[in-house]
């Protein structure tokens, strides 16, 4: 286990997300490699749920990574940030966070499943920050595993310029080593040791063809990297090891190489190699670009460059709370270094911050240290209102970086607490579930009466809501959104509404003509004056106005509020003292709800724009879903072996549609949303929701 306390300068930190479709492996090989690396005593397994990166009771229960999670390992000096996120899409936002924070990334691909939806979608993350990258082929000891063919998967859909640097020595139950083409040996695993231990021998005579054959292919791309190695090999001469290392590192810098390595983390097989070139190939956090910062009422922009020189800038990726802890933020330093007990200013919020008990994240563990160095990643408790993507900075020079750029939540279910005291705590736990997870959503729909929460998918939800009752007590009971349906007119009409009464004393009396006309969808409300000879009093319009507009609210069929029409007030009259504005309200209210029911009034539906992104060979089956649903398609675009479909589709019909694309494509297709207005309700559709609402009630 590293010692508490221990500081790591700048260029000896590396910090390294570990990417991939769910089920890929990414959780067991972090914990393998910690614990080949000696920072980590025990190893983990996921399956019991004890593997150092999974933390929570509902990973544990559904036996799956569902945030991103940090530890280290520490090799030939180096600090190793290794960055484990989760890889089933509903859990995205914490894959993009980590990218954000991370300087390289290791892509772990399945030997037996290749390249699969999640793999395509945290390559995209990588591509659009533009950090080196390296491949791992996971689980070389399954029955089935395939090097070559994943390889090829590589190749052909994610990145041509992929090199394996290492070739497996059989598979499957034969998994028995690695052949390294740096070294150009053979590493032969000692069985039965838990770190992966290996003796390097010559590479056995049966396999010298393959391995001259992938030599040849990995000296000419590692000379092309620089000219002088280049010059040099076509000369004849050899390159060092070394050499092929330092031009490897350069290559992946610029991108121009993409090196594979494999093994299997479950036996610890290729881990020490694994460590061994993230340190020597990846780059240190002040080898990177530096961060965008602004100063807040300056109109100022500032790099911040990975360098303990310059006042201190912090950059919050990630917040979690624990019991009995309360609420963790993890950091990444982006220029200075941090001191146990240090201030710093939250400018975006205007509030100071003491970092106390300053640590670093090892799983659920953490250890104290005095002072993070420029580059590094920290955890500290109970900062008083600072949340992530909030920037700490010093206090001299306070300053805003770049937000994380989460995905937008656009699955949504309805919730409403189990008991009265649920329902009292429910606002409060749901904005402490939010500071959590930033892809999760909430609002209050005074319309509906429901409250709205809204997610990355069917289980991010579900979890969330199972993590409210674990730490807050909170138990909710969930259904289906209702649909904000509007009312609408469809033909001019004109009567006549009146409020007179009179029991005793001063009475009420108002008196008005209205006419109704529908206008183009979009038009919202228009009210016109246009009375001749003053038979309403100009100061008792208005009232009219507000009257028609409270009855328009409770609608006319469903009582849905009513849109897209213009009132007309033409004609009335009025007594010289029982009218009053009271009355001539009543009065608008009661022509509106005379002359709406001769304008033929029908239902508006919402209709949402679903932009569908799916490899071409399910295309068929989505159009197809598309069309039951009621949807049209507007578009297709198609970008190398992939389309994206766009249709529009009324919102009532897309409850669950997450699982249901999700099931159609194998999980590889993916959607978006977008309200883009209302559309009438075809007559069947509508008898069903009149009904509804006269059964609601009743």
């Amino acid at each position: 286990m590293a010692a508490s306390g221990k500081e790591y300068r700048t260029e000896q930190i590396r910090n390294v997300v570990f990417l991939g479709h769910g089920g890929s492996g990414k959780t067991t090989v972090v914990d393998a490699l910690c614990f080949s690396a000696g920072t980590s005593r025990r190893k983990g397994n996921v399956e019991e749920g004890h593997a150092l990166t999974i933390t929570t009771p509902e990973e544990i229960d559904h036996g799956l990574s569902m945030q991103m999670t940090p530890a280290f390992a520490e090799v030939l000096g180096t600090k190793l940030n290794l960055l484990d996120t989760p890889g089933f899409l509903d859990f995205t936002g914490d894959a993009l966070a980590a990218v954000r924070v991370a300087d390289a990334a290791v892509i772990v691909v399945g030997s037996t499943s290749g390249v699969e939806v999640g793999t395509e979608v945290v390559w995209k993350y990588c591509e659009d920050r533009g950090i080196p990258r390296m491949f791992f082929v996971s689980m070389m000891d399954k029955e089935h595993a395939d090097f070559d063919k994943v390889f090829q998967d590589i190749k052909e859909r994610l990145a041509p310029n992929v090199l394996p640097v290492e070739v497996p020595i059989g598979s499957g139950d034969d998994f028995k080593g690695i052949i390294n083409l740096f070294s150009e040996r053979a590493h032969m695993f000692k069985a039965g040791t838990l770190t992966g231990e290996y003796e390097e021998v010559e590479i056995p005579e049966e396999l010298k063809g393959i391995f001259e054959e992938m030599q040849t292919e990995f000296i000419e791309t590692v000379a092309t990297t620089d000219e002088e190695l280049l010059e040099r090999y076509l000369e004849g001469e050899s390159i060092s090891k070394e050499e092929a290392v330092q031009a490897m590192a350069r290559g992946m810098a610029r991108g121009e190489v993409i090196p594979l390595f494999c093994g299997s983390a479950k036996k610890s097989y290729g881990m020490k190699t694994l460590l061994t070139k993230m340190v020597e190939l990846l780059p240190h956090p002040g080898e990177m670009p530096g961060e965008t910062a602004t100063r807040p009422g300056l109109d100022q922009e500032v790099t911040l460059v990975a360098e303990d020189s310059g006042p201190t800038a912090a950059l919050i990726f990630k917040t979690v709370t624990e019991p009995h802890v309360g609420e963790l933020s993890y950091f990444k330093v982006l220029r200075g270094s941090v001191e146990n007990g240090m201030e710093l200013k939250n400018a975006s919020r205007n509030s100071s911050e003491k970092l106390n008990h300053l640590s670093i994240p090892l799983g659920k563990e953490r250890l104290e240290v005095s002072r993070l160095h420029a580059g590094d990643i920290g955890v500290v408790a109970k900062l008083k209102d600072s949340h992530t993507n909030d920037t700490l900075a010093a206090p001299e020079r306070p300053m805003v970086v770049e937000k994380i750029d989460f995905p937008r939540p656009d699955i949504s279910i309805a919730i409403h607490g189990v008991s009265r005291s649920d329902d009292d705590k429910l606002g409060e736990v749901l904005s402490k579930i939010h500071e959590e997870e930033p892809t999760f959503s909430h609002e209050f729909n005074g319309e509906l009466g429901q409250t709205i929460c809204r997610g990355l998918g069917e289980l991010h939800l579900t979890v969330q809501f199972e993590r409210m009752k674990r730490k807050y007590g909170v138990s909710v009971r969930t259904e289906a959104p209702k649909i904000a349906y509007r009312e609408t007119l469809t033909r001019t009409a004109e009567g006549q509404g009146r409020h007179k009464k009179q029991s005793g004393g001063r009475g009420q009396f108002g008196d008005c003509h209205v006419r109704l006309k529908p206008l183009p969808r979009g038009g919202g409300y228009e009210f016109i004056k246009s009375i001749k000879g003053g038979v309403i009093p100009t100061k008792y319009v208005p009232s009219v106005d507000k009257g028609i507009q409270a009855a328009a609210e409770k609608g006319i069929l469903a009582g849905f509020p009513v849109v897209d029409f213009c009132a007309e007030c033409y004609d009335g009259s009025y007594h010289s003292v029982d009218s009053s504005d009271i009355a001539f309200k009543l009065a608008g209210s009661a022509a509106f709800t005379s002359v709406s029911r001769q304008a033929g009034p029908t239902i508006l539906e919402p209709i949402i724009e679903v932009s569908v992104t799916t490899p071409d060979e399910f295309m068929g089956d989505i159009t197809g879903d598309v069309t039951s649903r009621r949807g049209k398609i507007m578009g297709m675009d198609s970008d190398g072996g992939r389309t994206t479909i766009k249709a529009r589709v009324p919102e009532a019909e897309l409850y669950k549609y997450a699982a249901a694309l999700r099931s159609m494509t194998q999980g590889r297709a993916h959607h978006a949303r977008k309200f883009v207005g209302y559309e009438p309700v075809p007559a069947d559709q509508a008898k069903v929701i009149i009904a509804e609402a006269k059964k609601d009630d009743d």
